[in-house]
């Protein structure tokens, strides 16, 4: 077997399946998920109806690079929405979903045949795929705190020259999950300023990007933040999604684009990985870039959500509303275990420990005593969590 699985740390959902197990939920109550952020609205119709319109294809093998009219859709968006002008050949890639893309992503631009092992540099807390990514691809993980107190900014002081010259990839999250955090454009100078430096490539998670609550200040993605800032796309790729701005998380439906030295590479990769989208999902995917109108009102329905329960739960909890994404990552009063294990029990509302989502890092897990809660229900459903969360923590 791979030595390398037996560095994986077991997936959060299931060390929340661990912490709950033995505790009965109050039956007075109907489960409400808050845990994953799994979207929740409505698929929009023209999508499923696009979906079923490409059925044909099935008898067709897809080729890795996707079809034309995908990879200049997705460029079209990408120029409607940063302003971007990409070469549908080159600079974009279509993937299953943002998430097999950030892990298989590692395993090709990783050169582990160096005299030291190469470092894979990541957010804390964070999204487990990097960690697994670089463990995957014999590489070691490091995590740079992200705190509240700092405004989640990267501590880049934390690393050491001679851990610097050893980084050949970071991943970096924006809008951050699960605080929410958005990359300005100042703290995109400061990270192309250090890859300038130390020559280790970017790859920026992007796929919360179209959940935002300011219609005029949408988040700075990265391509766009380098061309803003003069800059080519050189050591930087982002990685984007219609899981979220769709509501389509079954479809597994993506791209990359960036740097096309790196995207040629990483489609030699891909096309042994064995990882074509199905013809008919990038059917659908076309007729999903095409449209803004349905992420407008998905977008809308999140803002009433965030308004309606922010104010109830910060009444109780260290939160307030995020830059961005879906998430309230809310401090505890008590241990977040013992926090989301007690809200169970009592009141049936599932939220996910903090601590889950981060590792150790210079003697702190900066997620503990924080949980994440992902306000992805309807806005009934929502707002009786809200309820319940403050109803249980004024007693602690």
């Amino acid at each position: 077997m791979n030595p390398h699985l037996g560095q994986l740390q077991p997936y959060p959902f299931e060390k929340l399946r661990a912490l709950f197990a033995g505790v009965t939920p109050n039956p007075q109550y109907k489960e409400i998920k808050l845990s994953i952020g799994e979207p929740q609205h409505a698929t929009p119709p023209f999508i499923m109806e696009a979906l079923a319109g490409g059925l044909k294809g099935l008898a067709n093998y897809p080729t890795t690079q996707g079809i034309p009219s995908l990879r200049q859709a997705i460029a079209a968006w990408c120029q409607r929405r940063y302003g971007l002008e990409l070469d549908a050949e080159s600079e974009i890639l279509p993937v299953n979903g943002s998430r097999e893309a950030l892990f298989s992503f590692a395993q090709t631009v990783i050169d582990p045949g160096r005299d030291h092992v190469p470092l894979v540099v990541s957010p804390n807390p964070f999204y487990q795929i990097y960690e697994g990514a670089a463990y995957l691809a014999g590489a070691e993980p490091r995590f740079l705190n992200t705190l509240p107190e700092n405004d989640f900014a990267f501590d880049y002081g934390a690393l050491s020259e001679a851990e610097w010259a050893r980084v050949q990839l970071f991943y970096v999250c924006s809008p951050g999950n699960p605080t929410g955090k958005v990359f300005s454009l100042d703290d995109w100078r400061a990270l192309f300023n250090l890859s300038d430096k130390y020559g280790f490539i970017i790859a920026s998670d992007e796929c919360y990007s179209e959940i935002y609550f300011d219609e005029a200040n949408p988040p700075v993605g990265g391509l766009q933040a380098a061309k803003l800032l003069g800059r080519s796309h050189e050591r930087l790729v982002m990685f984007s999604s219609l899981s979220k701005r769709s509501n389509v998380p079954g479809m597994r439906s993506g791209f990359v684009a960036g740097d096309a030295a790196i995207l040629k590479k990483f489609l030699l990769y891909r096309t042994y990985h064995g990882c074509a989208m199905a013809p008919p999902v990038q059917t659908a995917s076309v007729a999903a870039w095409n449209d803004e109108a349905h992420v407008l009102d998905n977008r809308n329905q999140y803002r009433e959500k965030f308004a309606a329960c922010t104010p109830l739960i910060a009444e109780v909890l260290g939160t307030g509303m995020p830059d961005a994404s879906f998430y309230l990552w809310a401090r505890t009063p008590v241990a977040d275990t013992e926090f989301a294990r007690g809200l169970l029990e009592q009141y049936n509302v599932i939220v996910l420990p903090g601590s889950f989502l981060a590792r150790e890092a210079g003697g702190i897990n900066p997620g503990a005593g924080f949980v994440r809660i992902a306000l992805v229900a309807p806005l009934a459903e929502c707002l009786d969590a809200a309820n319940r969360i403050r109803q249980f923590a004024k007693q602690l």
